[in-house]
């Protein structure tokens, strides 16, 4: 069934060790539903007892926030220009990678609001997965040139739910920002959009955008780094319903984490 919709495996064993080192950061969603969460947004500050170095160990999350963002957009828009015609799929996914962290740049500088910091170590983590992940979903899909295409061709699956993604992750986004002002800048219950069903909107919105470029792609690579995808971000849905719980008594029960009804 998998060989019928995404492409033989390249003769590559850093691709091949690539897909399974990614696959394995599966893990993450289970430790960040355990609790043992990346320390940015509202996961920042959880731990009161940390050592006064390891607190001052921290850059503002404005600037944590680019710094993650920024090498896997030039990582993108390098690559377009080293394979400039390989055809309409790797166009495709190169160009919803590019938009999709220049989203996440603009928002950065001109749609979210912050209250705290971020850890330098939290920073190069995130920094670093999201290049990586960017430039070898790219580079696997480069050498699937010559090979046939899988049976099943989902690239325009895929840009439908792509498009669906970004635009429902920035919406949510938008939401997030009204909660805050210039004078209050404490975490609120969201109000509006899917926050009536679920608790990250943004994140479920998020989840669809990296299927859509792994069904444009249709690569092994882009399918196991897809999975860790979305059980990293199942699991900080998890958490952070936990926290609304645990913080707002006006919270409510029925709204789930990330799949309206279900989870």
């Amino acid at each position: 069934m998998l060989s019928r919709v995404i492409f033989p495996p390249p003769n590559s064993l850093f691709i091949t060790v690539m897909s399974m080192a990614s696959l394995s950061f599966s893990v993450l969603g289970l430790c960040e539903g355990l609790g043992k969460n990346f320390e940015y947004s509202k996961f920042s500050n959880l731990n009161v007892e940390r050592s006064t170095s390891k607190r001052n160990n921290t850059v503002c999350s404005r600037n944590g926030m680019l710094a993650a963002y920024t090498p896997a957009f030039l990582s993108a828009v390098t690559f377009s220009g080293l394979f400039p015609n390989v055809g309409l799929r790797f166009l495709l996914v190169n160009s919803a990678l590019t938009m999709h962290f220049f989203k996440r740049i603009l928002e950065v500088l001109f749609v979210h609001k912050y209250s705290g910091g971020m850890a330098v170590g939290t920073v190069i983590t995130i920094t670093l997965g999201y290049f990586t992940t960017t430039s070898i979903t790219i580079y696997a899909l480069s050498l699937t040139q010559g090979f046939p295409e899988p049976p099943v061709d989902l690239k325009y699956l895929g840009v439908v739910l792509f498009l669906v993604g970004i635009v429902g992750n920035f919406y949510h986004h938008l939401l997030l920002a009204s909660l805050r002002t210039k004078i209050d800048k404490g975490y609120k219950v969201p109000k509006g959009g899917l926050f009536c069903l679920v608790a990250c909107p943004h994140y479920l919105f998020e989840i669809l955008s990296f299927l859509g470029i792994c069904f444009i792609s249709q690569t092994l690579y882009s399918f196991a780094s897809t999975i860790s995808t979305i059980c990293y971000l199942m699991g900080r849905s998890y958490a952070t319903r936990r926290w609304y719980l645990t913080k707002f008594d006006d919270f409510p029960k029925d709204v789930k984490a990330i799949i309206p009804c279900v989870f």
